[in-house]
């Protein structure tokens, strides 16, 4: 529909806004006779600062970090778009709307990724430093030579796609290397459809793919598809994630020989979740190995529905499958049905320090020679109608003790070799005039956003219940990354709170300062660590300042969540310190920052699991922690 339209339906509210606009600057000579440009009153910048004077008490200077943020919509576009949202109908003015209200939307139902001219299919290619590209058809009945994606899509790329559909199809001794694909992206989602399928020889290798990355949301469906010993290696592969997903559906489907390689898979990723529907279906001679999958993580949940199903002298083998990870699910659901001579091998499975639970139906029904074997395998875990013929428990625990035989390590909820960044807690006393400490990596990763004016805000679906009327506003389709992205945010924003906290998610600064009131009373002031100097290195902390005179208060802490607008979730635990301290450098003593850190004094409601507990070595309620704010979080307190 032509916009002009739109605009004519509220022409007389436009009409007025701006004869009322031109007879406020009208009474001013001084503006009359200013060449500057003056900013309407009727923005929503303009309308937060009112709001901002209204709401809090003290005159101190208005943080600029934090009003950069506010609605760049003009007052004409905010009266359009607040009228479409109230008529629910926003979603067909959608691109017009993230432009001019700078918001992050993926609009998956187009082409995204540009394609690659075919090639010479005998010769090598190198693919390093690019990005969302479309490999559709590429590679087809190659024979022979490489193809290198080195630093693809990396350095921190906001959304690395890419299309790599029927890639190395019907190829012969082709090699593929994926590496360090999509290091510290924000949302990956490459399409890895019919990947190598009726290909021979050869190996694909996804060496550190995706690490670090938020949301991961990787498909390989019919990859390596009737395929002959191609090869693939997962090392490293998505470590450090955040709520990501994995899907391998019908993966080396009628495959011969295909051996697949998954070592250290998910590490240290949090809540990451992977699910392999038909993988090696009807396959010969399968070799699947999962060593050090989903270890040290958080909440993983891996879904095996149908996994070699029909199959023929199949070899998995599980070792150190999600060891010493905090709780986590597994369905294995009709493994190995109806398979012949099939092999699997749990050693060592599942020794999550907080019980995680494991589902076994249907396992091996209806197979034949099938050998299953559990070795040192966990807690909690449920056999419904499963293969009895050749199945052996040897050492299987039956106590949440976690006490392992013949010299191995104890795993409890106070000892986990988890890897947590350095710098990222510290002890109260090292917040002190020439201390040297590590800064962690502090640079904000999430996709430049603004907040929505309330107005429209408030019109918006934002529940779980909504989650349809949602997607269909920011066109997200089932099974999406944007699905994705939405329901981890109202997930996040709806779990109950913890012990002593409070909790708001804020789509407005409107909202945010409403929440700080709440909780701090009218005499606020927001901070955040003025940038991100130091990042990465070894600092000297300067100048210390305690705010409130270093008392133990409350403060109200506000993080960024991953939603189309700004969105941030803001909560108050009391019993803290907050301190601003200057940042040198280490070999010049010259400033490069003024950081925030809050220090928690009481942390005895924490999870014995949690990373301060780690890096620090300690339990809960024994020590104090602390962190940095880091850039664009922000935190409230009392002024002084």
């Amino acid at each position: 529909m032509d916009r002009r339209v739109k605009l004519k339906n509220i022409s007389f509210f436009c009409f007025f806004l701006f004869f009322s606009a031109s007879s406020v600057t009208a009474t001013d000579a001084s503006a009359r006779s200013s060449t500057r440009k003056k900013e309407s009153p009727f923005t929503a910048k303009a309308s937060l600062i009112r709001y901002w004077n209204k709401h809090i008490s003290n005159n101190l200077p208005k943080p600029s970090f934090l009003l950069s943020k506010a609605s760049p919509l003009s007052a004409v576009d905010a009266a359009v778009f607040t009228k479409l949202a109230s008529q629910k109908a926003l979603s067909s003015q959608l691109p017009a709307f993230c432009s001019a209200a700078n918001l992050f939307c993926l609009f998956e139902d187009s082409t995204t990724s540009q394609a690659v001219a075919k090639h010479d299919q005998q010769a090598d290619s190198n693919f390093a430093l690019y990005t969302n590209k479309n490999f559709a058809n590429y590679g087809e009945a190659r024979l022979g030579g490489a193809d290198v994606f080195k630093n693809y899509s990396s350095a921190g790329a906001n959304f690395a796609t890419g299309s790599f559909t029927r890639y190395s199809r019907s190829s012969t001794g082709h090699n593929e290397d994926f590496t360090h694909y999509a290091n510290d992206a924000n949302v990956a989602s490459p399409n890895f459809t019919s990947y190598a399928s009726g290909s021979t020889g050869s190996s694909g290798d996804f060496s550190s793919y995706a690490p670090r990355v938020n949301v991961p949301d990787l498909r390989f469906t019919s990859y390596d598809s009737s395929s002959n010993n191609h090869k693939l290696t997962f090392t490293s592969y998505v470590p450090d994630t955040n709520s990501g997903n994995e899907a391998f559906t019908s993966y080396s489907k009628n495959g011969n020989g295909v051996p697949v390689d998954f070592t250290s898979y998910g590490d240290t990723s949090n809540v990451n979740g992977s699910t392999f529907t038909g993988y090696g279906e009807l396959g010969n001679a399968a070799n699947d190995s999962f060593k050090g999958y989903s270890s040290d993580a958080n909440n993983p949940t891996n879904n095996f529905r149908s996994y070699g199903v029909g199959g023929h002298a199949g070899l998995d083998s599980f070792s150190s499958y999600r060891d010493r990870a905090n709780d986590g699910t597994d369905t294995f659901q009709s493994y190995g049905k109806n398979s012949n001579s099939e092999k699997t091998n749990f050693v060592n499975y599942g020794k999550s320090f907080n019980e995680g639970i494991d589902t076994f139906k249907e396992y091996g029904k209806g197979s034949t020679g099938a050998e299953v074997g559990f070795k040192i395998y966990g807690v909690n875990n449920t056999f419904k109608d499963y293969i009895q013929k050749g199945v052996t428990f040897a050492g299987y625990t039956n106590s949440s003790s976690m006490e392992e035989e013949d010299g191995a390590t104890k795993v409890s909820g106070n000892s986990v070799n988890r890897w947590v960044e350095p710098g990222k807690f510290f002890r109260e006393h090292m917040l002190k005039e020439g201390t040297v400490m590590k800064m962690p990596d502090i640079r904000d990763k999430m996709p430049r956003r603004s907040f929505l004016p309330r107005p429209i805000s408030s019109r918006l679906p934002f529940t779980s219940h909504q989650l349809s009327e949602l997607k269909e506003v920011f066109h997200a389709g089932d099974n999406s990354t944007l699905e994705r992205v939405l329901v981890n945010a109202l997930a996040e924003c709806e779990r109950d709170p913890s012990h002593g906290e409070t909790k708001r998610c804020v789509g407005s600064i409107e909202d945010m300062i409403d929440f700080a009131v709440s909780v701090l009373g009218n005499n606020v002031v927001v901070r955040t660590t003025e940038n991100v100097g130091g990042s990465r290195k070894d600092v000297m902390i300067g100048e210390v300042k305690g705010i409130n005179g270093g008392k133990v208060t409350k403060s109200v802490s506000c993080h960024q969540s991953l939603y189309p607008s700004l969105l941030y979730y803001c909560h108050s635990v009391p019993k803290v310190r907050v301190y601003t301290a200057d940042i040198l450098d280490v070999e010049s003593k010259i400033k490069i920052n003024h950081g925030v850190a809050i220090c928690h004094v009481d942390t005895s409601a924490w999870s014995p699991g949690h990373g301060a507990f780690v890096a620090l070595g300690s339990s809960p309620g024994h020590i104090e922690v602390c962190h940095w704010i880091f850039e664009n979080d922000m935190t409230w307190a009392t002024a002084d």
